[in-house]
């Protein structure tokens, strides 16, 4: 196929660069620096018809996690490496997506790799990738299909396990504690709605909160992943709840947000607080807190996905065969084992 695609690149490159000059002053594109380091769109050179074209939709930049895979997926797919890259930034929306995942399609790109900002609505532009002969690679997130001979294979984190893994923390904790037979008081800050780390997180979590009639949630709503609506939807609970125990957010920069409004309203929180932290990702400057005792306990969701695609798509050059799902490895982060892993963290 990827000879094919070669003789069609001869054809197309020559119209598709005009194409590309176009997408290059449209914001959906960032080139050089900012988030998309060193990204540059531009038309591959002839002289290098070699390397592997691969086109990545990424859903957006909203938080620290995201721009640490985002950098993963540079750094493992470079002109070094045998790679032309075209990163595109979807900022949050759908519909910037499958335009860019039908622009990949228009220059006969060899890869198409994204990150869906949400499950559900891809059936349509997975087809026009599958009838185009281009393996589709979703990183991240998952997609919601009937089909799924649609992609070629995921690559992501167990996000319900994930939540999973926070309620088991709780259990021990409260056990810990001598609070196990208390009333807690839960609110959560959720992702973006309909995303999977939304939906697996907060499944995940309410599958261990069923065991145990004593916790109650009182109330869930999303925070949209960001630092400033994490801060924003804090405060409202804050001023609606004057008993939180436990603060379940589903990313450290909701949780940042969330540590301010807290400041402001003077509520404390942490190690010794009132509103005990559970947070997800553990990004660096969140591993920071949980040394400090500002975070109990953060729940990783490792970004460092841009290896894998590397080794995917050079199996799948050889011809050889890939999984259908590959999950990455993650830990739990607590003041008792942080700092031990904070010294060789990258991101």
């Amino acid at each position: 196929m990827k000879k094919i695609i070669g003789k069609l690149k001869k054809l197309v490159f020559g119209h598709v660069s005009i194409l590309i000059v176009l997408l290059c002053i449209v914001p959906l594109f960032f080139v050089g620096g900012g988030l998309f380091r060193g990204v540059e769109i531009e038309q591959a050179p002839m002289e290098q018809e070699d390397l592997i074209v691969v086109g990545v939709s990424q859903l957006g930049s909203e938080s620290g996690w995201r721009s640490a895979h985002t950098l993963s997926i540079q750094d493992a797919l470079t002109k070094d490496a045998g790679y032309f890259l075209i990163l595109n930034n979807a900022r949050q929306m759908q519909e910037n997506q499958i335009k860019a995942i039908r622009g990949f399609i228009s220059q006969r790109v060899d890869y198409i790799v994204f990150a869906p900002v949400i499950e559900s609505g891809w059936e349509t532009v997975l087809r026009e990738a599958k009838d185009a002969e281009i393996p589709v690679i979703i990183i991240d997130r998952m997609v919601d299909v009937r089909d799924e001979s649609l992609y070629t294979t995921w690559i992501g984190t167990d996000t319900k396990e994930e939540g999973k893994k926070a309620g088991r923390w709780l259990e021990r904790y409260l056990r810990k504690m001598g609070r196990a037979s208390e009333e807690i008081n839960i609110v959560v800050l959720q992702g973006t709605l309909g995303s999977t780390a939304e939906l697996g997180r907060t499944k995940g979590f309410c599958e261990i909160a069923e065991y145990h009639d004593n916790w109650h949630i009182l109330e869930q709503r999303t925070g949209d992943f960001t630092a400033t609506r994490g801060k924003e939807v804090m405060w409202d609970m804050l001023r609606r709840h004057e008993d939180i125990d436990i603060l379940v957010s589903q990313n450290d920069d909701m949780t940042m947000g969330a540590i301010e409004a807290m400041q402001e309203a003077g509520i404390s929180f942490g190690e010794y607080g009132a509103v005990t932290v559970i947070s997800f990702d553990a990004i660096y400057d969140a591993l920071e807190l949980v040394k400090k005792g500002w975070i109990n306990v953060d729940i990783e969701c490792n970004p460092v996905q841009g290896a894998y695609i590397d080794k995917i798509i050079q199996r799948l050059e050889r011809g050889e065969p890939v999984e259908k799902s590959y999950v990455v490895e993650e830990n739990v982060f607590t003041k008792e084992n942080v700092e031990k892993f904070m010294d060789d963290r990258t991101y």
